[in-house]
């Protein structure tokens, strides 16, 4: 289904991720939702292979992105309480999340704009690189390129929404390497502070690789999320390859912040099907779980999607794609008097020209 470009000299480790569960599981949740998991799946995977095209036909300067966590980034995403405000929950994402906004609504346009630098793109106006998002309206934080930073970010909206005594949750996600950063190790100190714990959501997605040095070589524990403990923090860990055990134990984890105010450390066992980034050749590897087709080969057999409609919706998004692509390669580019714009806001210096 997906695009199969596979380079075997990748030199990716052998994945040691659990086997997937049986049939039996998938009857844990509706057919409704595994047919749209499925759809946002696909959309997401269809929609990170057009950009990795993008960047090899010239049309981009640089990829990363997040195929191989789709199983776990859309059924995060279709549990966030989408809205602006603090009784809405807040994301605090890093550059791997794709799916979870292609789940929350994110249209493919504004992920092409923003990998082509178009002026037209929404989240940036053409600043920055791939999966860098923004939107306010959906109280997604930035995305930003220093590595765990948005750790340190996610306190700041929990404790706003603790203190208004908010309905809302904050989520912050990231990768397994940058746990390694201090901004990790403080996000637990002030979640967990006793009389004051957060309404926080802490995810930690280990793809078992940081660039290109493996996750035994920089990690003496055996679990990430075992440092919760540590902490008093209530933890997780869980097969992120798995769609139904993700949705399922985000549904359960969300739900006890929400009651309870307090914060939860879930680590998620995913996949790095295309690499780090660009910069390592953005070649599909053969040795790693793909979720999606894990997936599909159970919604098949279990008879809730057939496989001439499962190939029917990789075309008709691929088509999508492309349409989209062709289209913003025509849009205009950002001009170099927009370098200084949104870098100041409503102040003395809001305009650069009059420096």
């Amino acid at each position: 289904m997906a695009n199969t470009e596979k380079i075997s000299g990748s030199k990716a480790k052998k994945s040691t991720k659990k086997s997937q569960p049986t049939d039996k599981d998938l009857a844990k949740l509706p057919k409704e939702l595994h047919i749209k998991m499925h759809d946002f799946m696909v959309k997401s995977r269809v929609l990170e292979e057009r950009m990795i095209r993008i960047y090899k036909m010239g049309d981009a300067y640089f990829w990363i992105g997040g195929p191989g966590e789709e199983a776990f980034g859309v059924p995060l995403g279709l549990l966030v309480n989408k809205g602006q405000g603090h009784d809405f929950d807040y994301t605090h994402l890093h550059y791997r999340c794709s799916p979870t906004l292609i789940a929350m609504g994110m249209p493919m346009e504004d992920a092409i704009r923003l990998i082509m630098n178009k002026a037209t793109d929404q989240n940036t106006g053409g600043r920055n690189f791939s999966n860098h998002y923004c939107y306010p309206e959906w109280n997604v934080a930035p995305v930003t390129s220093p590595i765990e930073v948005q750790y340190g970010i996610a306190i700041g909206t929990a404790w706003a929404q603790k203190r208004s005594k908010a309905k809302g949750i904050s989520i912050v996600s990231g990768g397994d390497a940058g746990t390694a950063e201090g901004d990790f190790a403080s996000c637990l100190i002030w979640a967990s502070r006793k009389g004051n714990e957060l309404p926080l959501l802490i995810t930690v997605q280990n793809n078992r690789w940081g660039i290109s040095t493996s996750y035994d070589e920089s990690h003496g524990e055996e679990k990430i999320c075992d440092r919760g403990k540590a902490f008093g923090i209530r933890t997780a860990h869980i097969n992120g390859n798995d769609p139904v055990e993700a949705y399922l134990r985000l549904k359960e984890e969300t739900d006890y912040i929400r009651k309870n105010k307090k914060p939860v450390l879930l680590e998620a066992d995913v996949s790095r099907l295309y690499g780090h980034s660009s910069a390592s050749g953005a070649n599909f590897v053969t040795n790693e779980q793909d979720c999606l087709k894990l997936y599909e080969e159970r919604l098949f057999k279990a008879g809730i999607i057939k496989e001439a409609d499962a190939k029917a919706l990789y075309k008709a998004y691929d088509k999508e794609s492309l349409r989209i692509q062709e289209m913003v390669r025509e849009e205009a580019d950002p001009t170099a008097e927009s370098i200084w714009d949104h870098v100041y806001v409503n102040n003395e210096n809001a305009d650069w020209r009059k420096f």
